[in-house]
């Protein structure tokens, strides 16, 4: 079990450094997308996202947001092309939001926030297994979608059904035949960098892949998630809000766009 943290006043962002020194590291995550920095790059691949036989296993409340698990003994969901060279396998996907106030995702486009972001995290097949992957510079890639206040997103409600059972930390309930590409806009375009997990242990081995498009999610469904609890069962309520990272400084990295 890692140490202690969360995002309170006394285990938030601003202390995970004292635990997680690479916190003040050299790639570390999120970041604010400046669109006047960012470098359009035509070398740039589209990226493949094959999700047709992902197979979701479970969702759980680990009590900083809430899982849900693939299956990734075999190439059931993979992402490819764009910046990645090699196949990354889907082994969970969450999200970070916001409190009734305020907006929640963790990159900012123009130091602009989204109200919600999805993370889908992918690792590197060439390792062999997740736990390996985290240790290598290009081991995970992680697609992230920001959402924002529209019409409700249809994919999203399988999800907000089950919400309610996993409500504490810890709880889990089965969570099958869940396709993810109903969580994905129209459009691939994408920004992309080297960064980090932006959740301890901050581990520098990601490649962001950030899309341009948000899709929409309701009000309605967005409140769903504010009803989670970051503690467990019996403890004092506490509600899962305001779950993400600050924007990171950038330090000497390029933020590369796949589109002009």
């Amino acid at each position: 079990m890692s140490h202690h943290w969360g995002y309170g006043p006394d285990n938030g962002p601003e202390h995970w450094h004292e635990n997680f020194p690479i916190a003040n590291g050299e790639r570390q995550s999120p970041v604010d997308i400046d669109t006047k920095i960012v470098k359009h790059d035509p070398s740039l691949k589209p990226l493949h996202v094959s999700y047709e036989q992902a197979t979701s296993r479970r969702i759980i409340n680990n009590g900083h947001s809430f899982n849900v698990e693939f299956d990734d003994s075999q190439d059931n969901a993979v992402l490819s092309g764009g910046p990645l060279s090699g196949t990354y396998r889907l082994i969970q996907f969450h999200f970070h939001w916001g409190s009734a106030d305020g907006e929640g995702s963790e990159h900012t486009v123009d130091k602009v926030k989204y109200s919600a972001e999805l993370h889908l995290v992918h690792w590197n097949t060439k390792y062999g297994e997740f736990g390996k992957a985290v240790q290598q510079p290009d081991g995970l890639a992680v697609l992230g979608i920001f959402l924002k206040i529209g019409s409700a997103k249809p994919g999203l409600q399988k999800i907000l059904d089950v919400l309610d059972s996993i409500k504490t930390k810890g709880k889990d309930a089965s969570f099958t035949n869940f396709d993810p590409r109903d969580l994905l806009p129209g459009c691939l375009d994408y920004w992309t960098y080297p960064g980090s997990l932006t959740t301890p242990p901050l581990l520098e081995c990601v490649t962001w892949i950030v899309l341009k498009e948000p899709i929409t999610v309701s009000s309605e469904q967005l409140s769903k998630f504010r009803k989670l609890n970051f503690n467990a069962e019996g403890e004092p309520e506490e509600l899962m809000v305001r779950n993400w990272r600050p924007a990171q400084p950038l330090k000497n990295r390029q933020i590369k766009a796949s589109f002009k």
